[in-house]
C-alpha cells in the first residue's frame, strides 16, 4: 500500500491566507449586524452605489459591485421588491434610472451606524491593521 506524500515545504506564513481568514471573520460580524435590517452585504453594497449615485445604470452598479448584469437585475429587483429601491424607468428597452427609496434611506442610515460600530470595534481590537487598510484603501478601492 502506498502512502501519499506529505508536503515537505516549510509551514510559512502567508499574507493572502491571513487576509482571507480576517475578512471573513468580520464579513461574518457585519452580516449578523445587518441581518435584522433586512440586508445582505450584497444589498448593502449595491444600496450604498445607489444611494451614492442617484441614476446609476445597471452595467455600471455592476461593474462596481463585480458581479454580472444580470445578477445586478436580480439584486436590484429584489431592492425594489422590499421598497428600498425605486427604477423610474423600468420597462424594458429604457435606461433605468435607479434611485434609493425613503425606506431605503433609513435603512441604510442604521445599517451605516452599524458599520461604524464595526469599524471602532476594529481599530480597537487591530489598530495596526486598522491602519494598514486605511493606508491602502484609494489603491483598491
Amino acid at each position: 500500500m502506498s502512502e501519499t506524500p506529505a508536503l515537505t515545504r516549510e509551514p510559512r506564513f502567508s499574507p493572502v491566507i491571513a487576509l482571507i481568514a480576517v475578512s471573513a471573520s468580520w464579513e461574518g460580524r457585519l452580516s449578523a449586524a445587518l441581518r435584522d435590517l433586512g440586508l445582505s452585504t450584497r444589498k448593502f453594497g449595491l444600496l450604498g452605489h445607489i444611494g451614492s449615485e442617484p441614476g446609476i445604470s445597471f452595467s455600471e452598479l455592476a461593474r462596481r459591485s463585480h458581479i454580472t448584469v444580470q445578477s445586478a437585475h436580480t439584486a436590484v429587483r429584489t431592492l425594489v421588491d422590499e421598497g428600498l429601491v425605486a427604477d423610474a424607468t423600468a420597462h424594458a428597452g429604457s435606461a433605468s434610472d435607479l434611485r434609493i427609496t425613503a425606506k431605503g434611506i433609513a435603512v441604510m442610515e442604521q445599517a451605516h451606524q452599524r458599520l461604524l460600530e464595526l469599524d471602532a470595534t476594529l481599530s480597537d481590537n487591530m489598530p495596526g491593521l486598522a491602519s494598514s487598510m486605511d493606508g491602502i484603501r484609494a489603491g483598491i478601492v
